[in-house]
């Protein structure tokens, strides 16, 4: 103490270079993101080519119908519309079907079919971004857990769809619950690029006019577009996966620029 009381008084204008404590706080590291990141895109894309790998994915593959479908219902709701139900098969492609007035504007037709080719972008995103910090994520697993279920109560009309959406929302809330932050993390992190990838799945479906869904043929989303807004279904193609790039990636640089370290309360 007396020396360095000597030593400030010999030089009074020396720069501090103690950092300042702050109360309850101290300095951490910020998480390993790219790790957990390539993780979880490591087992996503390399687990269906292992022996029974489909069978494990099986459950994500139907999460990533059911975001893509409440994509197309949610933006219904969100524009005035009717979300009557939601079907999902066992083979992973689905339906959304919704009610429009008759002079419903053909711009929001067009939303409504955009919604759901996005609908795996914006939940990726949101995942991503999410799992920055530990009441983020469990934030965010117990918000998916909950509309998962409830969105299965109201609107699902499908065994397939009840059989897993179902279980996999009570995983997801119990994950949220009792997971450790490094469980947790993955978790999120794991389910946001599940999503991210499946977006760019697509791209086929995206660029087809349509396809045969239950036994019945159907137009895809860009067909439905094109219908409404005209130019070719490839353009709307095109600028849904662009936008989706720009999402996904969007949420990506925010998580792993950041870096340097930041305060965590103890």
């Amino acid at each position: 103490m007396s020396k360095r009381l000597s030593e400030r008084l010999r030089n009074p204008f020396a720069r501090n270079t103690v950092t300042p404590a702050k109360f309850g706080m101290s300095r951490q590291k910020s998480e390993n993101h790219p790790l957990w990141l390539a993780l979880a895109a490591a087992i996503i894309i390399v687990l269906p080519k292992l022996p029974l790998g489909n069978y494990i994915i099986y459950p994500f593959m139907i999460l990533t119908t059911w975001f893509h479908e409440m994509g197309h219902g949610l933006t219904a709701i969100l524009l005035g519309h009717e979300f009557k139900e939601l079907v999902i098969f066992a083979s992973g492609s689905g339906y959304a079907l919704t009610m429009s007035p008759p002079d419903t504007f053909a711009l929001s037709q067009a939303l409504i079919s955009m919604g759901g080719p996005l609908g795996p972008a914006i939940f990726g995103s949101l995942l991503i971004l999410a799992s920055q910090t530990d009441r983020a994520r469990r934030l965010a697993l117990y918000t998916l857990g909950f509309v998962i279920i409830l969105s299965t109560a109201i609107w699902v009309r499908s065994l397939v769809g009840w059989l897993v959406l179902l279980p996999m929302g009570a995983a997801i809330l119990f994950t949220a619950q009792k997971a450790t932050p490094e469980i947790s993390r993955f978790a999120v992190q794991f389910l946001g690029v599940n999503a991210a990838i499946s977006m760019f799945g697509q791209w086929r479906y995206l660029f087809s006019v349509g396809g045969t869904i239950g036994g019945s043929h159907q137009k895809s989303d860009t067909a439905a577009i094109a219908d409404q807004l005209h130019l070719p279904h490839w353009f709307w193609a095109s600028g849904l996966i662009l936008i989706g790039l720009l999402m996904i990636g969007a949420s990506l640089y925010r998580v792993l620029r950041k870096r340097d370290t930041q305060w965590t309360v103890h």
